[in-house]
C-alpha cells in the first residue's frame, strides 16, 4: 500500500501501565511507578526507539475508589510531573516530555513558568496536556466542598489557555541580547505586558522566564465529549483519543479535522493519537494467553472500583451477572461514562464482564505478533483512524522491550517509522510549526498598515 504517512509514537507512562495487574506479573517491577532509576531506563530505552514522547498523566487525589480496591492499586503512589520530568531531561536527550496540568485547579501563571522552565532545561522537548479535572476529591484538596460543573470546567480551560500562551510571548526570542561591554541584558521594547482580564483571570504579565525554546511548548488535550473537541479543535496540537474501534478512530479524526479547519487552522497542525494497550509477542496464541493471564490478576475488587470511576457513579451495589443498569448523569467526565456504557451494550456485557474488562484495560488494544500488530497500526494510519497512537505496555520491563525489540524494527522495516529523529525538539518530531509572537505578530501587522497608508 503505497503512503509516504509516518507514526507518530507516543508512551503513556504514569502510571507506567494502565492495567490494574501490570504490577503483578511475573517478572515486573511492582515498583516501576515510584523507582526513579526504572523510569530512568524506561526513558531512555523510548528514546534508543525513537519514539516521540513520554506521557506523564497526573491526578491532584488519590483515586477516589474504596479502600478495598485502593490498596490493590500501583497508582496510589506517584511523582509528581514537573519534578520527574525535569529530572529525566538530564538523562535523556531528544524524546519529548509532556505533562498533566489542570486549569481547573492552578493558576496560569504558575503553569506557564512550569511548563517553560521545563522547556528550557530540555531544550525544547516539553508538552502541556491540558486537563479539566474531574476527580471529586480533588476539589476537596483545593478549598471546594464541590467539583465545578462541566460547562464552568471547559470554559476556565478556554481562558486559561489563553492566558498561558499570552505569557509565554512575554518576551521576544531575541531580547535577551547579554551586551556586556554596553551593560544591556535584554531590550525593554521587547517585553511585552499580557494585561489579561477575563471572567475567569486577572493577569498582568510579564512572565519572568525567557520565551520558550519552542515558542510554546505543544499543546496536548484528551476528551471526547463536545466541549472537549471544540477545545481541542481550537487549541491543540496533538489529541489524545479514546477511540475503541477503527470506525470510532475514522468518525472522531475526521469530526476534529473538520473542526480545526473550521477554527481556522490547518488539518496538519493537529496530531491525533488514541491510547492503545499494545501485547507484542512471538505467537498470537502466546501474546493471547499473556493477555489472559494478566487480566486474571485482576480483583474484583479493583474491577468494580475501576467501572464506578469510568461511570461516575457507585456500580458496588449492581447485580455483578446482570446487564447494566440506566445510569444516570453526573459531573463527572462524560466521555468516559458514555463510552463504557456503549461497550457494554455492544457487546451484551454483563456488570462483572464490563468491570473486569475496565478493571484490566478496556479500551483498544493490539494483541499479536509484530506482523498482525503492524498490519493494524498500518490500517489505521492510512485509512485516517490515527496519526499514530499514544502506547500503554501491558506490563513493564518485559512488555517495554518486546514492543522496542520485536514492533519498532517492524515498523522501521516498513518505512512506517523513523530510524532516526529528523530535529531535537518534540516540534521537530511531530511535524509541528513554531507559533509566532502574539506581541511581534501585532506589531508585524500595525507596520503594514502604516506602510500602506503612506
Amino acid at each position: 500500500m503505497a503512503n509516504d504517512r509516518k507514526l507518530h509514537l507516543g508512551a503513556f507512562m504514569r502510571p507506567v501501565s494502565l492495567h490494574t495487574g501490570a504490577w503483578r506479573y511475573p517478572g515486573s517491577f511492582p515498583d516501576a511507578n515510584f523507582n526513579f532509576t526504572h523510569l530512568a531506563r524506561f526513558a531512555q530505552q523510548l528514546e534508543a526507539a525513537k519514539f516521540d514522547a513520554f506521557f506523564m498523566a497526573d491526578h491532584l487525589a488519590v483515586l477516589n475508589m474504596p479502600t478495598e480496591a485502593l490498596r490493590r492499586s500501583h497508582t496510589v503512589t506517584s511523582f509528581e510531573p514537573f519534578t520527574l520530568l525535569s529530572a529525566l531531561a538530564a538523562v535523556t536527550s531528544r524524546i519529548g516530555l509532556v505533562a498533566t496540568a489542570s486549569t481547573t485547579f492552578d493558576e496560569p501563571y504558575h503553569v506557564a513558568r512550569r511548563f517553560a522552565s521545563l522547556d528550557h532545561l530540555s531544550n525544547g522537548r516539553a508538552g502541556w496536556n491540558i486537563v479539566t479535572t474531574s476527580n471529586p476529591d480533588a476539589a476537596r484538596n483545593f478549598g471546594r466542598d464541590v467539583q465545578p460543573d462541566h460547562a464552568e470546567r471547559y470554559g476556565r480551560a478556554r481562558e486559561f489557555y489563553d492566558v498561558v500562551t499570552g505569557l509565554w510571548d512575554s518576551f521576544s526570542d531575541d531580547a535577551f541580547i547579554r551586551d556586556v561591554d554596553s551593560g544591556l541584558f535584554f531590550e525593554p521594547d521587547k517585553m511585552h505586558v499580557l494585561d489579561h482580564k477575563g471572567p475567569e483571570f486577572s493577569v498582568r504579565g510579564p512572565l519572568n522566564i525567557a520565551r520558550p525554546v519552542q515558542g510554546w511548548p505543544v499543546i496536548v488535550q484528551a476528551g471526547a465529549s463536545e466541549p472537549g473537541r471544540q477545545l481541542a479543535a481550537e487549541t491543540a496540537e496533538v489529541v489524545f483519543a479514546a477511540t475503541p474501534t477503527l470506525a470510532a478512530g475514522k468518525a472522531f479524526y475526521k469530526d476534529v479535522k473538520d473542526r480545526t479547519v473550521a477554527a481556522g487552522r490547518s488539518r496538519d497542525g493537529i496530531v491525533i493519537l488514541p491510547g492503545a494497550f499494545v501485547l507484542v509477542a512471538d505467537t498470537v496464541e502466546e501474546a493471547r494467553a499473556k493477555r489472559a493471564r494478566l487480566d486474571s490478576l485482576v480483583h474484583y475488587e479493583s474491577a468494580i472500583a475501576s467501572l464506578s470511576i469510568a461511570l461516575g457513579h457507585d456500580a458496588s451495589s449492581f447485580d455483578p451477572d446482570a446487564p447494566l443498569p440506566d445510569i444516570p448523569e453526573t459531573n463527572a467526565s462524560k466521555s468516559s461514562r458514555e463510552r463504557v456504557i456503549e461497550l457494554a451494550r455492544s457487546e451484551g456485557l454483563t456488570v462483572r464482564q464490563l468491570a473486569q474488562r475496565l478493571g484490566g484495560y478496556g479500551g483498544l488494544a493490539f494483541v499479536g505478533t509484530a506482523k498482525t500488530i503492524a498490519d493494524e497500526m498500518e490500517r489505521w494510519l492510512y485509512e485516517e483512524g490515527s496519526d499514530g497512537f499514544n502506547v500503554t505496555f501491558p506490563f513493564l520491563p518485559a512488555g517495554l522491550d518486546d514492543f522496542t525489540n520485536l514492533l519498532v524494527p517492524e515498523l522501521q522495516r516498513r518505512g512506517l517509522f523513523r530510524k532516526e529523529y529528523e530535529g531535537t525538539t518534540l516540534r521537530d518530531h511531530l511535524g509541528l510549526q513554531r507559533p509566532v509572537n502574539r506581541f511581534s505578530l501585532g506589531n508585524a501587522i500595525a507596520s503594514q498598515e502604516c506602510r500602506d497608508d503612506i
